[in-house]
């Protein structure tokens, strides 16, 4: 797997990944399938200056995209999300390896991360826990040109971080 930085040249190769239902099925922006909403939040993700596309090493096709973001040096801390994969990509260890690689190098420059996830994505608050993320609220996240939707709030500090996601 890799992490490219995004472009704005790779909005067709994404959107090829993003128009799937079953990927926004428990997103709290479940149309985001949709050219036009995918659009916006491609705009947002380019603009943040923190996102990847995800690649398969294998054969260098799009699975996917992640990002850094509300990066705060005065508090140690930054955000990790707006992740997601192809379906063919789902338990194949993908996401936790993304996360474990963007983990790595949040650490060597903040002291937490901290992840929004929507309140009814029960796939991908499994997914957080196992990499040792811990919830510890509730918060309402307006995303780029969206309407603000409930997300649980996790976080990890690089001094619990062991270095690799927990098994199943």
């Amino acid at each position: 797997m890799l992490l490219e930085p995004l472009q704005a040249s790779f909005f067709e190769e994404l959107f090829a990944v993003a128009n799937d239902l079953l990927i926004w099925e428990q997103h709290p922006n479940k149309d985001r399938w949709k050219r036009d909403v995918f659009e916006k939040f491609f705009e947002g993700a380019v603009a943040s200056g923190g996102a990847f596309l995800i690649r398969d090493a294998a054969d260098g096709k799009a699975i996917g995209s992640t990002r850094f973001y509300d990066l705060e040096p005065e508090n140690s801390c930054v955000k990790i999300g707006y992740t997601f994969f192809a379906c063919s990509h789902w338990g194949g260890g993908y996401n936790p390896a993304a996360k474990h690689m963007m983990l790595q190098y949040a650490f060597q420059h903040v002291s937490k991360v901290i992840f929004h996830i929507g309140a009814q994505n029960t796939r991908s608050q499994i997914a957080i826990g196992r990499i040792g993320a811990v919830k510890t609220g509730e918060e309402w996240v307006a995303y780029y040109g969206e309407e603000p939707k409930l997300n649980y709030v996790y976080e990890m500090e690089a001094n619990t971080y062991v270095g690799k996601p927990k098994s199943s």
